[in-house]
């Protein structure tokens, strides 16, 4: 648990029990989760909480919002000394089409996008679809 503490500590997070619950969640999950997975996963706790506890993680850089074209944003924990800038974090995200899974491929880097003058990137995300490893097996 203090290896869990470490991190909110590190990236000026206090941390509560809740913070500590759902990054231990996070953490132990091998896919990207919505807002809904954590919260069907810790079923009698506050929604407002959870989204908070998120929230918070999102604008502290220890996880990173995902827009697989799904239509419902999922969260994933961010690299070690990530700082989610468009010039040196971005990664390909992958989603699978058989088991509705989205995964970071975090050793798959995206090149930097040079736009046209004037123009300014918030956000960059880039999503390959099809299916997953575990999927194309069976």
């Amino acid at each position: 648990m203090r290896y869990l503490e470490e991190i909110l500590e590190q990236n000026n997070v206090k941390p509560t029990a809740m913070r500590l619950l759902v990054l231990h969640f996070l953490l132990n999950k091998k896919a990207a989760a919505s807002l809904t997975n954590i919260e069907d996963y810790f079923d009698n706790s506050d929604r407002t909480t959870l989204y908070r506890t998120v929230k918070t993680f999102e604008k502290k850089g220890i996880v990173h919002k995902i827009d697989d074209g799904t239509g419902v944003t999922k969260y994933a924990l961010c690299e070690e000394n990530c700082s989610c800038e468009i010039e040196t974090d971005l990664h390909l995200h992958f989603h699978c089409a058989k088991c509705n899974e989205t995964v970071c491929l975090t050793d798959y880097k995206i090149p930097q996008i040079n736009l046209p003058k004037g123009y300014v990137a918030k956000n960059v995300n880039l999503v390959v679809k099809g299916t997953c490893d575990k999927c194309s097996e069976h």
